[in-house]
């Protein structure tokens, strides 16, 4: 998808603010005894079409309103993840400003996971 200029340097900027991390370390941590809760921030149309195992959905739209209905902890290890890595950067930086500590998005998004054939449901 190409995305506007603007959009393009806002995501760049918001990247620099929050951590982000691969696909690879999403895998690994999800296999780990300390899961991370594993949020997909997409569209719910998006989501029904398929969506990584073991991830909840609260779409970007609603995700400062919602998260707290499933995560009270501010220190809960939440990892966001989106079509590319962009959307989940911007909620990313949210929940953060909402003193969440434990934040990351998955550089690349459901793609990127698609193309190393991780699980899917």
């Amino acid at each position: 998808m190409k995305h506007s200029e603007r959009f393009v340097n806002l995501v760049n900027e918001t990247k620099e603010q929050i951590r982000e991390i691969s696909p690879e370390e999403t895998l690994a941590r999800i296999e780990s005894d300390q899961a991370p809760l594993l949020i997909d921030v997409r569209e719910e149309s998006e989501w029904e079409r398929g969506h990584i195992v073991g991830a909840i959905h609260i779409g970007k739209g609603v995700i400062e309103r919602d998260i707290e209905k499933h995560v009270e902890e501010l220190d809960r290890e939440i990892v966001l993840y989106c079509g590319g890595g962009y959307r989940s950067a911007l909620a990313a930086e949210s929940l953060q400003n909402m003193e969440y500590q434990n934040v990351a998005s998955m550089a690349g998004g459901w793609r990127a996971w698609n193309e190393r054939e991780y699980p899917v449901k």
